[in-house]
């Protein structure tokens, strides 16, 4: 009898709103991972706008947000599959399904009620409708449901892609959000959300320069650090919470770098950049050495291994730790996270917990995610 093959779909679209990521990926084993494509597609500006708002209560949220949801499906994930089946020369059936995380709009977990909420908005079924091929989504909620943070999910992911053993290694990925992982040498694992990365950071450039983000951190790197400005920024009271947490756009916005900005006169543009740049800096530096003192290595994915400045001042005040981009372990930056939700969609299909209760805080381990036959 033929053994089924093992391509898993990883879709993803960040906090940073800058598009989707979609890779193809062989999975014959958890710990194995080959990536045979991967396409990015841009973020449409009107969705993105429109995504951006339903990040704030308005009129007709609810109409609103299912139409941006089966925009979200229709404009981006379903073209992002064909292409992805087209360059790989793979049909639909081919593929044991999709991990479509969609796009995170509210994460308010243990808020409100004590059990909180995750709502990622995504069109799963349309999805499955429009691509033959079985789809995984949902994969937060449960891990709430348990009393877990829904979030970060990617740390049991890094865990078996980047774990030495006898080794403690940090993943750092910086995508709107700096999310932190520790695999330590005994093989345990903590990860949590250090704060924001490069969700400030391409919120202030595309505000002042129209750019949605500073290409290599050209711009921060051309002004100065404004110490009071940092000084102020870094006393948010979530930098001081012990893990597990999580966090996004609900607190790090906008609207929080005005309030920080609020009463500084005569602040060049560039220099609240690399301020901002900093503060990413710091919070992670911060992290890494509260809770990982003697790592050897600091891989870095996301959007945020691309800025050149970022990583050579990571480098500095992490100067006891070689720094390095995911690249350099065959996973560009871009496809780690696409590749985790195809990882997961894989754990959700075999029937296998994804999620790690001593990183989400949940009472313990559970099959993450909802499936949608094709």
């Amino acid at each position: 009898m033929k053994e089924k093959n093992q391509l898993y779909i990883g879709l993803m679209s960040g906090t940073s709103l800058d598009g989707v990521d979609a890779v193809l990926a062989d999975l014959p084993s958890p710990h194995e991972v080959a990536i045979k494509g991967h396409v990015h597609l841009p973020m449409p500006a009107a969705l993105r706008v429109e995504l951006l708002a339903l990040n704030a209560s308005g009129k007709d949220e609810l109409h609103r947000a299912a139409l941006a949801a089966n925009q979200l499906a229709t404009l981006l994930y379903v073209p992002a599959v064909q292409q992805l089946l087209q360059q790989c020369q793979v049909t639909a059936s081919d593929v044991q399904a999709i991990g479509a995380h969609g796009q995170t709009v509210r994460h308010q977990p243990q808020a409100h009620d004590g059990t909180g909420y995750t709502w990622q908005l995504n069109a799963p079924a349309l999805l499955a409708e429009q691509t033959g091929i079985s789809v995984v989504a949902d994969f937060r909620s449960r891990d709430i449901a348990a009393g877990g943070q829904g979030a970060p999910l990617v740390p049991a992911f890094h865990a078996d892609m980047f774990a030495q053993p006898g080794k403690t290694v940090v993943v750092l990925n910086l995508g709107g959000i700096a999310n932190l992982t520790v695999l330590y040498a005994d093989g345990h694992v903590l990860g949590f959300d250090c704060g924001p990365a490069n969700i400030l950071m391409d919120g202030w450039c595309e505000q002042q320069t129209g750019a949605l983000f500073d290409e290599d951190g050209r711009w921060a790197e051309s002004g100065q650090v404004i110490s009071d400005l940092l000084d102020r920024m870094v006393q948010e009271p979530y930098f001081k919470q012990p893990a597990p947490k999580s966090t996004g756009r609900d607190l790090f916005n906008m609207a929080w770098l005005k309030r920080q900005l609020a009463g500084m006169k005569g602040l060049r543009p560039q220099d609240v950049q690399a301020t901002l740049l900093r503060l990413t800096v710091s919070i992670c530096v911060q992290a890494v050495h509260q809770y990982a003192p003697g790592a050897a290595e600091v891989v870095v994915c996301g959007g945020g291994a691309l800025n050149a400045c970022l990583m050579r001042q990571l480098q500095v005040y992490l100067a006891g730790a070689s720094v390095k981009s995911s690249a350099e372990h065959g996973l560009p930056a871009l496809q780690v996270e696409a590749a985790a939700f195809a990882w997961l969609a894989r754990q959700c299909i075999e029937k296998v917990p994804a999620n790690l209760p001593e990183v989400t805080g949940a009472r313990g381990p559970r099959i993450l995610g909802a499936v949608y036959p094709a």
